[in-house]
């Protein structure tokens, strides 16, 4: 993290994310800020807020984009929820804390999987050695000589070889395994009602003894159940969970969508009430406050929230004072442009040209988009975008759908290796659609 630089921050996000730099340089910022807390002296360390921010754009410019891909360059949990969900009537709805409790699920499994590969190598030798023990088992050595166990380790060690070399993989074995608990009926009640079930299951669960059920499967098969099981036997999961929540709590980043849908404007009346309900009650979470979790409680004080909203009705001054106080970062995002667009289509290391070369690939066919066609995709998208509803970047997708549905749908198809898909092209396939309002209005 210390490497980790606010431009370098920018350079990563510039390799997935084309335009937008304001939005880009802010996360930076605030991702940084994370470190340099860290280096403060302690009693002034925990004083230290986050920068909460909120990204204004229309959908499909990269606001989830810029979030996701800043919490996977340090690994940090990560949670997406939609605001609406909390105006949501009845058992549907969910309590604003459930996001704490995703996050804190989130990061258990971080840190569990990142545990599971420091033990592999030793799960696999104990898989390997219950394998043995499954297709040979050993004698009992308390009525054997000296002479006869030696000669049975050595017949082992040949057997373990043989074994490692992959003689065995096909022969089917009997084996033993934990079966999963039964899944309790959901229960209907009150908000919040889904954590609540959770931790009745994980009770009963403990209670009730561990049934294990038996399965005749092939030895690599097998291989894999018996990986999995030895590598949680390996794994301390009581340090696994005081690691994940204090992770939760310094690294965690929560993003916020659809923020401007519990905006309410000052003249409106009816479900506003409902709206500026579940932004009193966010609030809280925002500011910092313990929420009790299944593995424990968990402060909120230091995790970062990023919100997003299109903000077309509203405006970020309709919501609460005392919400707008938290996410003191207002960051105004562009829409895309033509010249965007045909960035997005090439530039990015996920770019969806490449995207669509890799899946052709896979028929054996080359595709070539030449550099006329691309330019003809943009100026699609574009002037779609300016007739209908301004979808962004997502626009690119429904226009490469509707370009190569034919194409992707004759494959495969021993005549065509290679495809070349220039201006022209381009242009015949799509010119139809983009012409008639009506074919317009369902297909892109």
């Amino acid at each position: 993290m210390k490497e980790l630089t606010p431009k370098k921050i920018v350079l990563e996000l510039d390799k997935y994310i084309i335009g937008q730099t304001p939005a880009k340089k802010s996360v930076a910022i605030a991702l940084r800020n994370r470190w340099r807390r860290q280096q403060v002296d302690k009693p002034l360390r925990e004083e230290i807020s986050p920068n909460n921010i909120i990204l204004i754009g229309s959908t499909g410019v990269g606001k989830t984009e810029i979030s996701r891909r800043l919490a996977t360059l340090v690994n940090a949990p990560f949670v997406k929820v939609e605001a609406s969900k909390f105006t949501e009537v009845g058992y549907v709805g969910r309590d604003v804390e459930s996001m704490i409790r995703d996050l804190v699920e989130v990061s258990v499994k971080q840190e569990k999987s990142e545990r599971e590969k420091t033990v592999l190598e030793q799960a696999k030798i104990n898989a390997g050695e219950r394998i043995l023990e499954n297709l040979f088992p050993k004698s009992d050595t308390s009525v054997m000589n000296e002479e006869a166990i030696e000669r049975q380790e050595r017949t082992r060690d040949k057997l373990r070889k043989r074994l490692l070399a992959g003689d065995y993989e096909n022969r089917i074995i009997k084996i033993k395994t934990k079966s999963s608990a039964m899944p309790l009926m959901q229960v209907m009640g009150p908000i919040g009602m889904d954590d609540i079930t959770g931790n009745i299951q994980d009770m009963l669960s403990n209670v009730m003894p561990q049934q294990n059920k038996s399965q005749r499967l092939k030895v690599e098969e097998a291989r894999e159940v018996f990986i999995k099981e030895e590598a949680e036997k390996l794994i301390d999961m009581d340090d696994v969970i005081k690691v994940a929540v204090h992770r939760a709590e310094q690294n965690g980043i929560i993003f916020l969508d659809e923020i401007d849908k519990i905006a309410g404007s000052e003249n409106s009346g009816g479900p506003d009430v409902s709206r500026e309900g579940v932004q009193r009650d966010i609030l809280p979470i925002v500011e910092g406050c313990t929420v009790s979790t299944k593995y424990g409680q968990l402060k909120t004080d230091h995790v970062l929230f990023i919100a997003a909203g299109a903000f077309h009705v509203s405006k970020p001054s309709d919501l609460i004072p005392e919400l707008q106080g938290r996410f003191p970062i207002r960051v105004e995002m562009n829409n895309l442009s033509r010249s965007d667009f045909v960035k997005i289509l090439t530039k990015p290391k996920n770019a969806l040209i490449t995207q669509y070369m890799a899946l052709l690939k896979a028929e054996e066919v080359e595709i070539i988009f030449l550099k006329g066609a691309i330019n003809e995709i943009a100026a699609i998208a574009t002037e779609l975008n300016e007739k209908m509803e301004n979808i962004g970047a997502r626009r690119l997708h429904t226009v490469m759908t509707s370009l190569l549905e034919d194409i992707l749908f004759q494959l495969p198809d021993k005549k065509i290796t290679e495809m070349k898909l220039d201006k022209k092209m381009v242009q015949e396939k799509l010119s139809d659609i983009s012409d008639d309002e009506d074919l317009r209005r369902y297909i892109l």
